[in-house]
């Protein structure tokens, strides 16, 4: 067992570096067994540090320290101490030039943190503090340097040498050996340092910028993956116009390039000029790839992009700082996805995503604000709650500034501080400058932790014509926080009248063009307002467009949710109201309510199948009934199994009452042979599987032999993929066993392939027996080394199939708990991120409650505990 708990890491503890490193000229010399890595620094004291320090202190990790030298001067043992994570010089002068040779292994690198080899290919992540991994240096945001790199290795294995900036200088070694050097203008901060040497292939394109540069565009793949880049080229060059039409933000060096690398912690990497993707948010081919791969990859491409300008450009102060740049960002990129395809389905993804598993974080154990106060590893605070509710605290500036003083206040936030690392503040300030407005209270967004519980009642004064609406906010406790005070939150409404269309929203008796849809900003623990002139009791609807990350409680009757979902002119209440109505109707069934599905639903959704004229992507959405996650989320203590019986019923239910129109819905939207990534195409091919997979649900011979035709003929890996998902969750075991064996034949040569075949099987209620999921780890396919595989297998059986996992003997817990031990060994990260399931067990009832605090110990009683793992684990058991 670990003797000693890992440092806690506080923001009240943050002090300006002492030292200033102003310029850094890499050499990289990369062998089989290793690499050398000469660093040149050019050093100088911070005027803004207090006080005077006498030694130099540089991070490092897994380092064998060769040789230190101070102003050409090699230093003797007496000069300074190697103490394993730091490196300390002592007596140094006010500005000096340091030079550190250290040698790494590369090869041997499991962890994928620094410099490491996949697939035969060197490649780096620095983020969050990986840069260490590779030299000494001080490994800290708010260390801005000028990199110059020269990659040395051999040209045969490793033609293709790649590093930040604009490529200046190349030639030929002695030995069959080449090197390339790379010089990148702008100062930036050692996370964003990255270096690429391997045998890959060119895809090459051009942009011109709107000042009228030409960009250089290269996404570097190995030879077998050449023909699945044109979708990410292409999203590519769609940011960078988007970026320009809307945020004014031009493109700033000669040449941005993308590396394809299948062994990937993250999904992605920003490094100035060179990002590095994980192979599958790079490559997709209609023939390969799912529409929401598709989707996925643009949104992806598009994020890393925008980075250039808010992360890159402008980058945090602190780790604290991280949804500074993560946060800002994904609200970049969820508006150019918006703009893309469908605006109302992206936010319905959106907050799907946040109310099943950011809101999830929220009230668990790792819960933290959006800006945390303290934390020992900065790779747990990857989190939702720093990108997606980060990025909703963005949206609700956005709501309460409007587009235009928004759009002011992101001119001067890149304005005032281009080339700086800054903090959310900074961010806050810049916006509050350009529109006047006060954000004081707002800022609660990035202290308070927690999930805000709207509670709304109304009131319906028929003779006065008046409609009362009374709002009450909390915030609940969270770990290191209580008592919380009331959030500045925009609350955007709407009022239904009998005929479906808007009321005019009158706040005062004599006001006149009212609008029909208001903002109202709440700021106090209560507010109650007054509508007047109205003739009706309206129907609310309230949130709009998940105008806030909050919880709401109203008490909307089924009649009500019913007339939201044929009539609210907002989209996302329209589904939202479906989806409320779904929930009241299963949550009956598991309390005992009611001994029935009740009919209103299934006409409900007899309507949406039946009626062609409706926006079919919203349809498709609607369509899909509320995950067991979302339904595990809304219990005080979950049973997971009732859960599961109770969504399963409901699904039976509509299926069999349904079973004409699903026929005809399916029938409606066939392939027509060609593939389009148009909303409309996506919608009918989503609407065409949901379909399949609930016909095949109820065991329908003649949707067995649809899916079994669509599998063997379709053009497209969705409707493949679709046919083969609904196959596997079926009862036809015949049928289900020989498209899985089919599929892995055709498509065992393609890594991103197989991962979709073993995330299929892990997901389903059918296949996913937690024998068989011991099976797929034992697959020649698998591969531990490669977190995509692992995340396929492990991940999804414990992320995604609830019945299978929440097993009431506690059998999915314990297997959990023993694959977050072995890969805690070898990668860290990924074992932080996979034990998350664990760490919910206060939220289920029992037995699975306590059988999964059990699992949970069995891990922190792991000899030698990394500290990623330590630091979950430990807030996740305490009392």
């Amino acid at each position: 067992m670990r003797t000693s708990q890992p440092r806690t890491i506080y923001l009240s503890e943050y002090r300006v570096p002492a030292f200033l490193v102003d310029h850094v000229d890499l050499r990289f010399e990369l062998f089989e067994n290793g690499a050398r890595v000469h660093s040149t620094l050019t050093v100088r004291r911070n005027p803004e540090y207090p006080g005077v320090a006498e030694h130099l202190e540089l991070d490092g990790d897994s380092l064998k320290l060769e040789s230190v030298s101070l102003d050409g001067i090699e230093l003797g043992a007496d000069r300074y101490q190697d103490q394993g994570d730091k490196l300390v010089v002592q007596a140094v002068p006010d500005k000096f030039g340091l030079n550190v040779v250290t040698w790494i292994e590369p090869q041997n690198n499991t962890r994928l943190e620094g410099l490491y080899k996949s697939s035969g290919m060197f490649c780096t992540q620095c983020e969050a503090e990986g840069f260490r991994c590779i030299t000494f240096f001080p490994d800290r945001p708010d260390v801005m340097a000028r990199f110059r790199t020269r990659v040395e290795a051999d040209r045969e294995k490793y033609p293709v040498l790649l590093s930040n900036g604009n490529d200046v200088d190349r030639g030929e070694l002695a030995d069959g050996r080449h090197f390339v050097t790379w010089e990148d203008p702008f100062p930036k901060p050692c996370y964003l340092f990255a270096l690429v040497a391997g045998d890959l292939v060119l895809k090459q394109d051009t942009f011109t910028t709107c000042s009228g540069r030409d960009i250089d565009l290269r996404i570097y793949v190995e030879a077998r993956n050449a023909a699945k880049c044109d979708h990410a080229m292409d999203s590519l060059k769609r940011s960078m116009r988007w970026d320009e039409e809307v945020y004014g933000r031009e493109y700033d060096l000669d040449i941005f390039m993308i590396v394809a690398v299948d062994d990937f912690n993250m999904g992605a990497m920003e490094n100035k000029g060179l990002n590095i993707f994980n192979s599958s948010c790079v490559l997709a081919s209609p023939e390969t790839a799912a529409d929401t791969a598709f989707q996925r990859i643009e949104a992806i491409v598009a994020h890393e992009y925008f980075h250039n300008w808010s992360g890159n450009r402008v980058t945090c102060r602190d780790w604290f700082q991280l949804s500074l740049k993560e946060g800002f960002t994904v609200f970049r990129d969820a508006g150019f996805s918006a703009d893309m395809g469908s605006p109302t389905v992206k936010r319905i993804e959106d907050a799907t995503l946040m109310r099943t598993a950011q809101f999830a974080e929220d009230a668990g154990p790792m819960s933290h604000p959006v800006r945390p106060s303290s934390y020992m590893e900065i790779s747990n605070f990857y989190t939702l709650t720093i990108y997606e509710k980060g990025a909703e605290v963005v949206r609700m500036i956005h709501t309460l500034l409007g587009p235009e003083l928004f759009r002011k206040g992101s001119d001067l936030y890149f304005e005032r501080h281009d080339g700086q690392a800054v903090t959310t503040d900074d961010f806050v300030k810049a916006m509050e400058d350009a529109s006047g407005r006060d954000l004081g209270q707002f800022r609660l967004w990035y202290e308070q932790a927690g999930t805000p519980l709207l509670t709304v009642r109304d009131d319906f004064d028929s003779e006065a014509g008046i409609y009362r609406l009374t709002i009450e906010q909390a915030i609940p406790d969270s770990p290191g926080q209580t008592s919380k005070n009331p959030q500045h939150i925009p609350f955007a409404l709407g009022l239904l009248g009998a005929d479906g269309t808007d009321l005019p929203l009158r706040l005062f008796a004599d006001e006149n063009d009212a609008p029909s849809e208001r903002v109202l900003e709440l700021t106090a623990a209560r507010h109650e307002f007054e509508f007047h002139g109205l003739s009706e009791r309206p129907v609310p609807s309230l949130v709009r467009g998940f105008s806030a990350p909050v919880r709401v409680d109203y008490p909307w009757t089924r009649e009500q949710l019913i007339f939201l979902m044929n009539h609210d002119g907002d989209g996302f209440n329209r589904w939202d109201a479906g989806q409320r109505l779904a929930v009241d109707v299963i949550q009956a069934l598991i309390r005992g309510d009611e001994e029935g599905v009740d009919e209103r639903l299934v006409e409900a959704y007899r309507s949406l199948l039946s009626d062609p004229s409706l926006d079919q992507a919203l349809v498709a959405k609607m369509l899909q009934l509320p995950s067991e996650a979302y339904l595990v989320e809304l219990a005080d203590s979950a049973d997971a199994q009732a859960i599961h019986g109770a969504r399963t019923r409901v699904l039976d239910c509509l299926a069999q009452a349904l079973r004409g129109e699903l026929l005809e819905c399916y029938r409606r939207n066939g392939d027509d042979g060609s593939y389009q990534l148009t909303p409309e195409a996506i919608a009918a091919r989503s609407l065409r599987n949901t379909a399949l997979s609930w016909l095949l649900h109820i065991g329908d011979r003649e949707a067995c032999g649809l899916a079994q035709t669509q599998f063997q003929d379709a053009g497209n890996m969705t409707d493949r993929m679709g046919a083969l998902r609904a196959l596997v969750n079926s009862c036809f075991v015949t049928e289900r066993e020989a498209a899985l064996n089919d599929f892995y034949q055709c498509w065992q040569d393609d890594p991103q392939v197989v991962e979709q075949w073993f995330s299929v099987q892990a997901a389903s209620l059918q296949a996913g027996t937690l024998n068989h999921i011991r099976e797929l780890l034992a697959h020649p396919a698998f591969d531990w080394k490669n977190p995509n595989k692992v995340r396929s297998v492990i991940g999804v059986f414990a992320g995604q199939n609830l019945a299978q996992f929440h097993q009431a003997d506690g059998s999915g817990y314990i297997f959990l708990a023993e694959q977050v031990c072995r890969l805690d060994d070898s990668n860290p990260q990924i074992a932080a991120r996979l034990v998350s399931p664990l760490t919910r067990w206060r939220k289920f009832a029992e037995p699975y409650g306590g059988k999964m605090k059990q699992a949970l110990a069995s891990v922190r009683d792991k000899e030698g505990l990394s500290k990623d793992v330590f630091e979950i684990v430990h807030k996740s058991l305490k009392e």
